[in-house]
């Protein structure tokens, strides 16, 4: 159980919410935002102390009961709630979940990323590494064979770009950087004994005010599906649905697809790109 992660996350949960969003009346003037201590407890059907002692990093282990009684009270997301399980070493059940742990990519996965021709398909583990791409993702996102004796790792890509500020003040790309730190937030949560995943908190924390303030916000998502503009020197603009699905009987691992409405100028841009890596003679595909 981490103590001082369960007592920041549940301080900064209340912070951000408003009486009248817990349906309470909003009384005098608050000097801070969000709900009282008190009003949480009350909420949750606690006693007061016990709840400012888990804000406070020195309460006992919280049963399950305790745990569901606080995700209600804070109006948690079902991702939150699932983060405020983990953080206590209580992960919520889930079918078939038992025997699964990190790895490699499954055959199967090389296999099908490969055959999706028309398709940027890729491969990411919980702490946004590249395991595998097919040339339509090398291609979009360009660098993937670049990155040097280190993983290709998406976190270290945004918050490591010398345009990053740039890259923040686009409404669309600083969506995507705020649900990256949400869903490595996520997954600090589901794998606390993960060497990799603190390594690289530490090291963007030591490297990244952005991704710091990002992170201290506490904020829990697991992305699933997202909107994206690549902007790309050959083809332009290509507006495509990013699907993130999760590899089967391998809940670390990610298979990300970007797809596009068929017959849409984005999907010709797509072909053209498919058209002029195979011109170019490049094979394209990749397993880290």
């Amino acid at each position: 159980m981490d103590r001082d992660q369960l007592a920041e996350f549940l301080r900064t949960r209340r912070a951000r919410l408003t009486p009248r969003e817990a349906g309470l009346p909003a009384g005098e003037r608050r000097r801070t935002p969000g709900l009282r201590r008190q009003e949480v407890a009350q909420l949750a059907g606690m006693s007061v102390d016990y709840y400012i002692r888990l804000e406070q990093g020195r309460g006992p282990h919280p049963s399950r009961q305790v745990l569901n009684a606080l995700a209600r009270a804070l109006m948690l997301s079902q991702d939150e709630r699932a983060h405020l399980f983990h953080l206590t070493g209580q992960a919520l059940e889930q079918p078939g979940a038992a025997g699964r742990r990190r790895g490699d990519v499954p055959a199967n996965i090389l296999h099908l990323i490969h055959f999706l021709e028309e398709v940027p398909a890729f491969v990411l583990d919980a702490k946004y590494d590249f395991l595998a791409w097919n040339p339509l993702a090398r291609a979009v996102m360009q660098g993937l064979d670049s990155a040097g004796p280190e993983q290709p790792n998406a976190i270290r890509w945004v918050f490591g770009a010398p345009d990053l500020a740039d890259h923040l003040a686009d409404e669309e790309k600083s969506r995507f950087a705020r649900a990256a730190v949400a869903d490595l937030r996520a997954a600090s949560g589901r794998y606390p004994g993960d060497a990799g995943i603190r390594a690289l908190v530490a090291e963007m924390l030591a490297l990244s005010p952005e991704f710091a303030a990002l992170w201290d916000r506490h904020e829990v998502e697991v992305r699933r599906e997202q909107r994206k503009v690549i902007h790309h020197p050959l083809v332009g603009a290509i507006e495509a649905t990013c699907q993130v699905l999760p590899v089967p009987d391998r809940d670390d691992l990610r298979l990300v697809i970007y797809t596009t409405e068929p017959g849409s100028p984005s999907h010709q841009a797509l072909r053209e790109l498919r058209r002029l890596i195979a011109a170019a003679g490049h094979a394209g595909w990749n397993v880290g």
